[in-house]
């Protein structure tokens, strides 16, 4: 009964792994269909053209420059109104001598209004792209070593202010106190309008004291080192007279505000 036995057991049957073959071979067909679906997809949207084209990009720099335009066009329609404003209050209302001096001290203080005299013009510029060291023992320049920085527009900033600037231009804007000099780039940002490489930035005051605050600036004493090193552009003119137009953009302050919550979202 044993050998009955065994022998109608006879060998394992074989379904199963037949059928998880099957299963495999509908999934890995599957997975080439859905491979080629997203194919022709891609290929449809892109209407035969490389989709990692910089088009995009140009789109988006087109853009900023458009925007850069609108701006100086509103610039100047705010100086005009402005201008119209000042003329009016120049009328007679009522105030004292003293009360208009401290009103015109102001104005020069705000940079709102033109000033002039003695003055220096600082310009800084990229380096050629094709730059070697120019020092013995220096390694060759990196990308980032042969452009103008934000940090460096900005020491040039502080050092004017702390040399007894009275007032400072960055290319063709007057500086207020909410001035920000921004770079994204190779670009520079000021006021919503972009300015490409070379950078002015025109100061009034004491040439003398000027040049000696540039040159006590650590930041700007690093950034010589580049000049001599790799070229960076570095040029420091003095002016007999220099004229700074007033700021001409809009002076409403902007800044953040808490968001009010109903008594019955709070929470103690």
């Amino acid at each position: 009964m044993s050998n009955s036995d065994d022998s109608s057991a006879g060998p394992r049957p074989q379904g199963r792994p037949q059928g998880r073959l099957r299963l495999v071979r509908l999934l890995t067909a599957a997975v080439f269909a859905l491979a080629g679906l997203i194919f022709v997809t891609s290929f449809n949207t892109s209407k035969g053209t490389n989709i990692r084209t910089d088009a995009s990009l140009l789109k988006l720099s087109d853009l900023i420059h458009e925007r850069s335009q609108n701006n100086a066009q509103l610039e100047q329609s705010t100086a005009a109104v402005r201008s119209r404003v000042d003329a009016l209050a120049e009328r007679d209302d009522g105030s004292t001598r003293a009360e208009d001096a401290k009103l015109a001290a102001l104005r020069t203080a705000s940079g709102t209004e033109e000033l002039s005299g003695k003055g220096l013009t600082v310009t800084l510029n990229d380096a050629p792209p094709n730059a070697t060291a120019r020092i013995p023992n220096v390694p060759e320049p990196q990308p980032n070593d042969l452009v103008i920085h934000q940090q460096d527009l900005q020491a040039v900033v502080n050092a004017l202010w702390l040399g007894g600037a009275q007032g400072i231009q960055v290319m063709d804007q007057r500086l207020i106190s909410t001035s920000a000099v921004r770079c994204v780039g190779n670009t520079l940002i000021l006021q919503g309008r972009v300015y490409s490489p070379p950078y002015k930035v025109s100061a009034v005051g004491d040439p003398g004291a000027l040049r000696k605050a540039l040159a006590a600036s650590p930041a700007l004493q690093n950034y010589q080192l580049y000049v001599a090193a790799y070229g960076l552009g570095w040029k420091v003119d003095e002016h007999k007279e220099l004229k700074l137009p007033g700021y001409s953009g809009t002076v409403d302050l902007h800044y953040a505000k808490p968001l009010e919550t109903s008594s019955a979202t709070s929470t103690p």
